[in-house]
């Protein structure tokens, strides 16, 4: 076997490597993001806070996709669901209050 033979069979080696690495990466970063949007879960009655841990109002209703509505000055508002976490132990969206007003 020539040095030639070698260099291509090592980086043959090496291409499968970081393709395997590259793919299960990306399997792990979905799954982890999968997790965490389905660990949120809006319970009809809990306060809903804003991004800087203002009382919105509580949850009115859930939406099958796990929207929270909540009624806000007067207004029935959908806040998505991809945008709700937990903070603290308290349900809590990355909106600020304008941002939730202007959903309506």
């Amino acid at each position: 076997m020539g040095p030639k033979e070698k260099i291509v069979k090592r980086s043959s080696v090496v291409v499968s490597l970081c393709a395997l690495v590259t793919l299960s990466g990306a399997v792990c970063s979905v799954s982890a993001a999968e997790d965490a949007a389905s660990s949120v879960s809006a319970v009809k009655g809990s306060m809903l806070l804003a991004a800087n841990g203002a009382r919105l109002a509580p949850v009115y209703r859930v939406g099958a996709d796990g929207a929270a509505q909540i009624i806000i000055e007067g207004k029935m508002v959908t806040v998505p669901a991809n945008t709700l976490s937990m903070a603290g132990g308290k349900l809590t969206t990355s909106l600020t209050k304008n941002e939730v007003l202007a959903l309506h």
